[in-house]
């Protein structure tokens, strides 16, 4: 066995495990408390939420267990069983231009990646997420999302990859600096883009038409020096119950997004609260550090891609036995989930922490009081769990535990 298939094998069983663990831990400490509301929220959430936030919490963890092991099982297909060899193989016989060949074996895989996930998906929608009362996605629109995507997919996607492959083969030992430039620039694009173009492929969005809410939110926007293309309600009810609020867009393209579960189930001002929440992102330069951060992720990404793509070890190690730069692209982009795991904490503090100066924002802008009172009707009827494992937390949370933040602005209500 040589030397990076052992260490990747290691890895590999080694985040398993570990997903495995705290998946168990997230579902231990939701059922010790599952019998008794934490003392912060028994005025605001009854026992039958909080028990069913519970086993919502631990149908899902468990759900992802399986995703767990069926990821690493498939994983392995690609890589030491040789998958993705037999996909370059089969489009590389057709006597294709190497850069169209690859392109096909990129799409070919995402597209058979996709179908695989497609059952745990669907049991998710239909079963899980039906069971616990939030499901309102037909089979139709299941379906519809699914073909959109995979038209998007190539549409978008082929000419990406298109593009990085034919760098890779032409553009010399420099070729991972222009990729990242197509690549940053295809980011920057489809951000941009996406309100606009991409969203409404999906969902129907229409301008607020509550005004007394419009006037408060339009208030809010110059305090805070935003401008955008509008305030738009989207029919997230079409799909799910589940609410939330987003901005999204980059530079004049830029939008405010309400789902109308949310609109409907919170008070003007409780609605203000959360938008100023979403406003700290924009005004804190969150949105624009992420962006700098992935940029920079990115282009250390390619850089070790521009290494790895010289190393014969690097194909043959992992089940490839025809070096080529789509194999050296799909093997990186397969591999590196692996090995990049252990930072994981890292993202989901610097996330919390951004989450905790956008509500310290937002108080500035609103009320406390008002905001944490929103937060809790969203964890309500969102049936988040109120009793998350630290441990758990600490790796996935990209939001901070909600007893943690409710308090956190309890206390900034009651010192105000």
């Amino acid at each position: 066995m040589h030397w990076f298939t052992g260490l990747f094998l290691f890895f590999l069983a080694l985040v398993t495990i570990l997903r495995l663990y705290l998946a168990r831990r997230q579902i231990d400490s939701v059922r010790e408390h599952r019998d008794e509301v934490p003392k912060p929220f028994a005025e605001d959430i009854t026992l039958a939420d909080h028990q069913k936030a519970a086993d919502y919490s631990a149908a899902r963890v468990r759900l992802g267990m399986l995703d767990t092991v069926v990821d690493t099982l498939v994983l392995l297909g690609w890589t030491i069983a040789g998958g993705l060899g037999l996909v370059l193989g089969f489009w590389g016989g057709l006597g294709l231009n190497a850069v169209v060949a690859g392109t096909a074996a990129g799409i070919s895989v995402f597209f058979i990646v996709s179908l695989l996930s497609l059952p745990l998906s669907a049991y998710s929608t239909f079963t899980i997420e039906a069971r616990f009362g939030f499901n309102r996605t037909t089979l139709g629109t299941f379906l519809g999302d699914l073909v959109k995507g995979w038209l998007l997919m190539a549409l978008l996607g082929g000419p990406l990859i298109a593009a990085i492959l034919w760098l890779m083969d032409q553009a010399g030992s420099k070729w991972w600096l222009y990729a990242w430039v197509v690549w940053t620039s295809f980011t920057l694009l489809l951000t941009w883009a996406y309100p606009t173009f991409i969203a409404p492929i999906f969902n129907k969005f229409t301008p607020l038409a509550d005004e007394q809410l419009k006037q408060r939110i339009e208030q809010l926007m110059i305090r805070c020096g935003f401008r955008s293309k509008g305030i738009f309600v989207m029919d997230g009810s079409r799909r799910s119950s589940h609410g939330n609020a987003y901005f999204t867009g980059l530079g004049n393209n830029k939008r405010i997004v309400f789902f109308d579960t949310l609109i409907n189930r919170l008070e003007p001002a409780e609605v203000e609260a959360v938008l100023a929440h979403e406003l700290g992102h924009f005004r804190l330069n969150h949105v624009r550090k992420r962006m700098l951060l992935s940029m920079a992720i990115g282009l250390a990404g390619l850089a070790l891609l521009g290494w790895l793509t010289l190393q014969p070890w690097f194909y043959s190690a992992l089940g490839v036995v025809q070096a080529s730069a789509a194999a050296a692209l799909l093997l990186f982009i397969f591999v590196l989930p692996v090995f990049t795991f252990v930072f994981t904490p890292l993202s989901s503090w610097l996330s919390r922490r951004h989450e905790f100066e956008a509500d310290a924002y937002a108080v500035a802008q609103s009320d406390a009081s008002l905001l944490a009172i929103a937060l809790v009707k969203l964890y309500r009827d969102n049936a988040t769990t109120l009793t998350p494992d630290s441990l758990h937390s600490l790796f996935y949370d990209s939001h901070p535990p909600a007893p943690v933040r409710v308090a956190r602005l309890q206390q900034i209500a009651g010192n105000a």
